[in-house]
């Protein structure tokens, strides 16, 4: 599973202004304006699995609190620097999966255990007090590496409650970690292939554009799952299947026959 956010611009009317609200610019602000959207997405099939929204004015880290309860035992989510914060850490963690998050660069992380595998335990806190006092931690495992092949050479340091080194080796989880992106590419399928040419969403009160805003989701999941069906049928990962193509067959489709998914 993948966390993360995005926005869509939505029509410039009043009741919209007012809910939404516009993000800032380098020139006053922003032509409209705008939702934000923090979902769960899972990497493999680039479904939706959990969504939440508001106006732009809303962060995206007291959107990630109401969805990350709907992670479950068995899952591991991903999620960037952003997101690493003790509150939603703890969050994360009740909900039984396993968790693996960049770091933040300012977070202090020191070393408790040094393991096998190049990685270290350490501990993290809610405050300053609580770790000079070294209480209410929750214990962590940290794996720190470097793109030597990239041009600036960033360093990573990723977080994970994986904290068994022959369970999950510290490669591995370095190997693993860039499927976060898949998300990203699912935002693109959802504003820019499915939605189309439109730059904003259509409708022109908050209202109407929560129920455009589901429609655009609920389509995205039958065209993925159509898709995913597909690809077990005929032993492939799907990720080899074009969404742009999925499409592109569904609407002609239905415009000769009736929709074979329920809404």
């Amino acid at each position: 599973m993948a966390l993360d956010g995005t926005t869509l611009d939505v029509p410039d009317t009043a009741r919209n202004r007012e809910h939404f609200g516009k993000p800032g610019a380098s020139r006053s602000e922003a032509a409209f304006p705008q939702l934000r959207l923090v979902g769960l997405v899972e990497t493999g099939t680039h479904a939706f699995f959990a969504c939440a929204h508001g106006p732009c004015t809303e962060g995206e880290q007291p959107l990630a609190a109401k969805v990350l309860p709907a992670l479950q035992q068995g899952q591991l989510c991903l999620a960037d620097r952003l997101f690493a914060v003790f509150p939603l850490w703890q969050k994360a963690r009740a909900s039984g999966a396993e968790l693996l998050w960049r770091a933040r660069d300012n977070l202090v992380l020191p070393v408790e255990a040094q393991l096998a595998d190049g990685s270290y335990r350490s501990t993290i806190y809610p405050s300053a007090k609580a770790r000079r006092r070294q209480e209410g931690g929750a214990q962590v495992r940290v794996i720190e590496y470097v793109l030597e092949n990239h041009p600036e050479k960033p360093a990573f340091r990723l977080l994970t409650t994986l904290l068994d080194p022959r369970q999950a080796p510290a490669e591995e989880l370095a190997g693993l970690y860039p499927e976060r992106w898949e998300i990203e590419g699912m935002f693109d399928e959802l504003k820019t292939h499915l939605r189309g040419s439109r730059v904003v969403l259509r409708s022109k009160t908050p209202a109407l554009v929560e129920q455009e805003l589901y429609g655009l989701l609920l389509a995205h999941r039958a065209v993925r799952a159509l898709m995913w069906r597909a690809a077990e049928g005929a032993g492939r990962d799907p990720d080899q299947l074009s969404f742009v193509h999925a499409v592109r067959v569904v609407r002609r489709k239905l415009a000769s026959a009736k929709p074979a998914f329920s809404p």
